[in-house]
């Protein structure tokens, strides 16, 4: 059986705000990314640098269905599937990644089930408040501090 990390949320937002939040870099930045190399299109790879020091990722985006469906690859052959639904007046977000492999594949994906918890809620605060709850910004700092 594949591990899967999910991690959902509401978010009371238009879907196609959501959707915008993660494909266009204006947005990434606000609450994700330190800088994003372009927009997500499908089949072009695009360069993500995150807010942790020296954390970059190319991504690939495999499938964009605006207001609805966003799916890319890592570069290390993992999924992220992102579904946008209405929900009364919020929208449903849901984030799931597969593609775990070896041993350390169930560590790997409670790593991603939290980090993309605190993404969700940071975009929650986001686009529901007008400005970014610190939520990324404050765990990258955990994580560069590190031993």
């Amino acid at each position: 059986m594949p591990t899967i990390a999910r991690s959902e949320m509401l978010i009371r937002a238009p879907a196609a705000a959501v959707f915008a939040a993660f494909v266009e870099p204006a947005w990434l930045k606000k609450f994700w990314l330190k800088k994003a190399s372009g927009p997500l299109a499908v089949g072009q790879a695009v360069q993500w640098e995150f807010l942790v020091p020296g954390a970059r990722e190319q991504v690939k985006a495999v499938r964009l269905e605006p207001g609805r469906h966003i799916t890319f690859n890592w570069s290390d052959g993992t999924t992220v599937d992102i579904r946008l639904a209405r929900f009364g007046r919020a929208t449903r977000v849901t984030v799931e990644m597969t593609g775990f492999r070896g041993k350390s594949a169930a560590d790997e994906a409670v790593g991603a089930t939290e980090g993309f918890a605190i993404v969700l809620c940071d975009l929650k605060a986001l686009l529901e408040q007008g400005t970014s709850g610190g939520m990324v910004r404050d765990k990258a700092r955990l994580i560069a501090a590190q031993p």
